[in-house]
């Protein structure tokens, strides 16, 4: 029982890291555009983050993306399942401080993936690991920022044949307003998408649990993905909201302006492309990085003016902290296994 409420507050200290660690990929744009201040527009994003719950809920049914997660790793060939789940989580948190430190837009998702994948190859070898999950989730860090980066082209391409006998700064006030619904937009798929992965790590520790100990209690009692108590989803929907309340600066200033020049127009371009992005993959239950598609999104929309307007060292740069996140979070987390494992 004391290895599983560890496993929920590491999880729930994930999910607030990931909410300030991404919270630039939803208000960067808004902010350097001015449409709003930075505190204006976390306790924006922050609010429908949490908005994303009654969503998820409600509208869509059910936390398919949760479930994607839960199954990266095969419990049944593992003798401790929650030395596995804590030595994920700690290696993903420590992996996201980093990059965060160092202002570096990396995966918060994919790290706590390869965490996961890591800490269950060092319990019970590759074959713990459902290969089939992670491929698909591996192919999406390509597929994920391309939907995005053609989106965002297409999307700013009709937008501005729309717009172009509108006078620049009449379009400009159109376009800052019409930013807080595109920012909106994506900060549910935000929340959507990433509060969903640590649903499916709780969910994993639950279910492990209820299987060596059927009397558990009730609140934590859970077969199935179909069993998961309201608790679970409010904790870790809050959890990022106030992540994101908290901010992420650094990050926000290589969103915002260094991989290109944004302007109102291309910012809701931008944001617009990355909301449909994300709804589109949580209808397919695949988690993707909010990071990585946003990103994708901005090349997109930059790219429009000219190939040049983007700035390809710094998206070279964000490239490969993206290859490296799942096989550097695995190790970490072998290591933490390792480790656990000797002393408890």
């Amino acid at each position: 029982m004391t290895l599983l409420i560890i496993i929920i507050v590491l999880a729930i200290i994930f999910d607030f890291i990931n909410g300030f660690h991404d919270a630039a990929n939803s208000i960067a744009t808004v902010v350097t555009t001015k449409v709003l201040s930075p505190t204006q527009a976390v306790i924006w994003a922050a609010f429908f983050n949490f908005i994303a719950y009654f969503i998820a809920k409600f509208i869509i049914g059910g936390f398919g993306i949760a479930d994607t997660v839960s199954k990266t790793v095969d419990m049944s060939f593992i003798s401790n399942p929650s030395l596995v789940i804590i030595a994920g989580l700690v290696a993903a948190i420590t992996w996201n401080l980093i990059t965060w430190k160092l202002g570096i837009p990396s995966s918060s998702s994919h790290t706590l993936i390869g965490g996961f994948a890591g800490a269950g190859i060092a319990a019970a070898g590759f074959a713990a690991v459902h290969a089939g999950v992670i491929g698909i989730i591996a192919l999406f860090i390509v597929v994920a920022p391309l939907i995005g980066m053609v989106g965002g082209n297409i999307i700013s391409i009709a937008t501005l044949h729309a717009v172009k006998k509108v006078k620049p700064r009449t379009a400009d006030r159109w376009f800052k307003r019409l930013q807080l619904i595109s920012s909106a937009g994506l900060s549910i798929g935000h929340g959507l998408n990433d509060s969903q992965k640590v649903m499916g790590i709780i969910a994993a520790a639950l279910i492990a649990t209820t299987h060596e100990n059927p009397d558990i209690h009730p609140w934590l009692w859970m077969e199935s993905m179909n069993d998961m108590h309201d608790w679970v989803p409010l904790a870790c929907f809050t959890a990022i909201a106030l992540g994101t309340v908290c901010g992420g600066w650094k990050i926000m200033k290589t969103m915002g302006n260094k991989i290109t020049k944004i302007t109102p127009v291309e910012g809701f371009c931008a944001q617009t492309a990355g909301a449909l992005t994300l709804f589109i993959t949580e209808i397919l239950h695949v988690p993707v990085s909010t990071t990585h598609v946003i990103t994708g999104s901005i090349i997109g929309v930059g790219s429009v003016k000219r190939l040049s307007a983007v700035r390809w060292g710094i998206t070279k740069d964000l490239l490969w902290a993206w290859i490296l996140t799942i096989p550097v979070s695995a190790i970490l987390a072998m290591i933490v296994f390792v480790i656990l494992d000797f002393f408890i």
